[in-house]
């Protein structure tokens, strides 16, 4: 049987996913009156909700003769280092731009990946049936793109197809008539050679995906590179460097049948499937026969540059909405995460009750908090804080590349914004529509909390992109937020009228009837310092009635915090308070004059 590998790269919201379901419909991997999921690849409830991809998945479909494995990406920044170690393991790359937004960062970032280990791209411009496409500009971008990013003559040649994803539908020219995706098919045929694997040597294969499974264990995905893999066959792993990090058995090989995964007695070079049998192999470990004492040339995955710590939740409402509140179940938690998820790095405190968790962005530990909230964990969490490094004696920081779409009017108040936080405008230039493209390079602590503010100052018409770039020196210190917090100084629930009385310092974070406790954050102070209130106090009863005493109090709405939000709305001193049913902001130390000692020792 003839065998194709390709991937599907793209920036965040091209069109990856829509596109892999009618491929997944049109090679009739689904039956007539099946029912299936709008975005089936995207699993998981959160991928659902947000309309991203955060895990790598593998599908195959059938088109005559032929199998094609794909794979999914993501398309996030933070997820970029799934990205490099796919590439790997496929001979071809469609390659995904959206017909109005042409190439963006993470497009960027995903084709350099596939440039620098030699992949020839198709380009499939997608969304071209928008109002706004404009196809032919965005084709000599993605032309530009390629040249910028030094591909060769042959990388340059690259073959284009016009497509609407959604509807189903692949041309080759402009103006043709569309009808389904056989363009596309044909074009993969032709252009994505057959995978360059010897089967008769000894089986060898490089984990590119990790998953825990509570059945089989550990599961590592990846294309056979060589030999043939049985069930109940001796193999061992060995690491980048060539040491044997275990010995065992296969124990279920399972090949990628469109949506399901199949049990199979055996696959061979060039395919991909996921072996179970070792327990503590992970990605970029090589594995294969006892014999073979080479392992397969692998990527080092990407070091993490944001950290948060979470510890156990000690308020006064500890306990009272989750079932997982202690240091123990947490531990074992974050652990069977990084089993799992190679890009998170996990360290224990010294008093066993908190755990700095490193990983390569804000969206991919908000991704796990918001897992773990939804399994019923309670924990505080810290401000996120990047992770610098010493290079000959010199501080660096991570440094994001920014690409911001925004109209025309807000464009001076996004730049000076970014200049505030220490951002170095290195492109500016019309993008059609009367918007403006930004191209700034910044620090990623001066990014932290500023993605709210910056969809306030554009009324929530600008568009943010970010990749991490590299490491640069320091860049000196950034302004931290400017006003103080309002705080309740007693327990119990909040009362309307002690609120309506307190409306003119600052706007409120929660209603009438949430219940909080002393040090809890209950409101944003208008001024730079810290106030605490009394939010418990009703009105004084009389059996006078005086007029206007006891009319409705109208309150002001709430400012709402999103577990991003708060992440990032919170200062140094300190948490957000994460449970199943609500989040909390909070005083690191919940006691006013405890809160005085350590701001003392913190400025002595």
């Amino acid at each position: 049987m003839k065998l194709r590998n390709i991937a599907i790269i793209a920036h965040v919201d091209h069109g990856k996913t829509t596109l892999v379901d009618q491929m997944l419909k049109q090679s009739g991997t689904f039956r007539e009156n099946q029912q299936v999921a709008e975005r089936a690849m995207d699993s998981n409830d959160l991928e659902r909700e947000r309309g991203i991809t955060i895990l790598a998945k593998c599908t195959s479909i059938m088109r005559e003769d032929m199998r094609i494995n794909i794979v999914d990406t993501p398309g996030h920044a933070d997820f970029g280092g799934e990205v490099e170690r796919i590439l790997s393991m496929v001979d071809g790359v469609v390659l995904l731009v959206d017909a109005a937004e042409g190439p963006l960062p993470q497009t960027k970032f995903v084709v350099s990946k596939a440039l620098a280990i030699g992949l020839h791209p198709m380009v499939i411009i997608n969304k071209i049936d928008r109002s706004d496409a404009r196809p032919h500009q965005v084709h000599d971008e993605v032309f530009d793109l390629f040249a910028a990013l030094d591909a060769t003559e042959e990388q340059l040649d690259f073959p284009t197809l016009f497509a609407s994803g959604r509807n189903g539908w692949a041309i080759e020219k402009i103006g043709e008539e569309p009808k389904d995706l056989a363009p596309l098919f044909d074009l993969i045929l032709r252009h994505v050679p057959a995978p360059k694997v010897d089967s008769s040597t000894s089986f060898s294969m490089l984990a590119t995906i990790l998953e825990a499974n509570p059945y089989l264990g550990r599961l590592l995905t990846g294309r056979i590179q060589t030999g043939t893999v049985k069930m109940n066959m001796p193999l061992k792993g060995l690491t980048r460097d060539g040491q044997v990090i275990e010995q065992g058995r296969v124990t279920k090989i399972l090949a990628f049948r469109g949506l399901e995964r199949v049990p199979v007695e055996e696959a061979s070079a060039g395919d991909i499937v996921a072996i179970a049998g070792l327990s503590k192999t992970t990605v970029a470990d090589t594995l294969c026969e006892i014999s073979v004492t080479t392992p397969i040339l692998a990527r080092p995955i990407d070091p993490p540059t944001i950290a948060m710590t979470f510890s156990v939740n000690d308020s006064p409402l500890a306990g009272t909405e989750g079932d997982k509140v202690t240091s123990r179940v947490i531990r074992d938690r974050l652990m069977r995460e990084i089993e799992s998820n190679v890009a998170i790095r996990v360290t224990e405190s010294q008093s066993n009750d908190s755990f700095e968790v490193a990983g390569r962005g804000e969206l991919q530990l908000g991704i796990l908090i918001e897992t773990m909230r939804r399994e019923g964990f309670e924990l505080s969490i810290s401000r996120p804080r990047v992770l610098f490094q010493t290079v000959d004696g010199q501080r660096q920081e991570p440094i994001e590349e920014v690409v911001i779409d925004v109209d025309e009017p807000y464009s001076g108040t996004v730049v000076n914004k970014m200049s505030e936080r220490k951002a170095e405008l290195t492109d500016m230039r019309p993008s059609g529509g009367g918007k403006v493209r930004l191209t700034f390079f910044a620090p990623s602590r001066g990014l932290i909390g500023y993605y709210s503010e910056f969809l306030s100052d554009t009324r929530g018409t600008g568009l943010m992109n970010r990749l991490f770039h590299g490491y640069a020196p320091y860049k000196g210190p950034i302004a931290a937020r400017r006003t103080g917090v309002i705080l309740s100084n007693g327990a119990g629930e909040a009362v309307a009228y002690a609120m309506w009385k307190l409306e003119d310092r600052g706007p409120m974070m929660i209603s009438p009837g949430t219940k909080v406790y002393e040090g809890m954050i209950v409101g944003e102070h208008s001024k730079s310092n810290d106030l605490d209130v009394n939010v418990l106090q009703g009105k004084q009863l009389t059996n006078i009635r005086a007029s206007g005493k006891d009319e409705a109090v109208r309150l002001t709405p709430p400012m709402s915090m999103t577990l991003e939000k708060a992440i990032a709305y919170i200062a140094d001193d300190e948490l957000v308070e994460v449970t199943p049913k609500c989040i909390r902001l909070r005083k690191r130390y919940l006691d006013p004059n405890m809160r005085k000692r350590m701001s003392k020792q913190v400025e002595g």
